[in-house]
């Protein structure tokens, strides 16, 4: 096949394709932490807000953390194939309103999930043109610390969750990226997760999600 002749004035590669950014990792890692100062610093991206039937923390506020739900409006949402996943985490339901992305990615924004890595690998197994990053904590020892001092888990509850952090780890092969979220450093980690989006944006060949 003869290849087509460009012109001079032809754009050498067409502009990026949004990018779907699931981002997981150890519950406690700092995950909403970074989020949040992504948002401060301006960048402009869709955040997916996801259903749940758990009862709100102190501080967390309707639509913007999560939507808060009853556990038959849960069923229904999935009995009306309205979620993009679910799963069950700790005992509470937690899904993914599938319109909300589809309209975002469609409009050339960029979408970052922020989802367990149970759902992670769901993601990545649904929608593999999805840019999957693990965060962490330097060790588990540090990991333990910071679930003790947040003080939201009972003492079964953190033992649990030390439990699924090993096990989660066992699940870094389906990740494309790890971030290790060292304490004091949230302006490197917030630059790491842009220097990941930047280098995305400049393959040859861009990722694509079919939703």
């Amino acid at each position: 096949m003869t290849p087509m002749k460009r012109s001079k004035n032809d754009q050498i590669c067409p502009p990026p394709q949004p990018l779907l950014i699931v981002l997981s990792g150890l519950s406690g890692a700092g995950k909403d932490t970074i989020l949040d100062a992504l948002r401060k610093s301006g960048f402009p991206f869709y955040f997916s807000v996801s259903a749940t039937t758990r009862a709100p923390r102190p501080g967390e506020k309707e639509g913007v953390d999560y939507f808060f739900v009853s556990k038959k409006k849960f069923q229904q949402m999935i009995d009306s194939n309205e979620l993009l996943e679910w799963a069950n985490v700790y005992g509470n339901l937690y899904g993914r309103p599938r319109e909300p992305i589809r309209r975002a990615l469609q409009s050339g924004q960029d979408v970052i999930v922020r989802i367990d890595v149970q759902g992670a690998v769901t993601y990545k197994k649904m929608l593999p043109g999805a840019v999957a990053i693990f965060m962490a904590t330097p060790t588990i020892a540090d990991l333990e610390r910071r679930l003790k001092s947040r003080n939201t888990e009972s003492k079964q509850e953190l033992e649990l969750r030390l439990k699924t952090a090993e096990k989660e780890l066992e699940q870094l092969a389906i990740f494309d990226y790890i971030i290790v979220n060292r304490e004091n450093e949230v302006e490197k980690t917030v630059a790491d997760v842009r220097s990941i989006i930047a280098a995305e944006k400049c393959k040859v060949v861009p990722r694509e999600v079919k939703l």
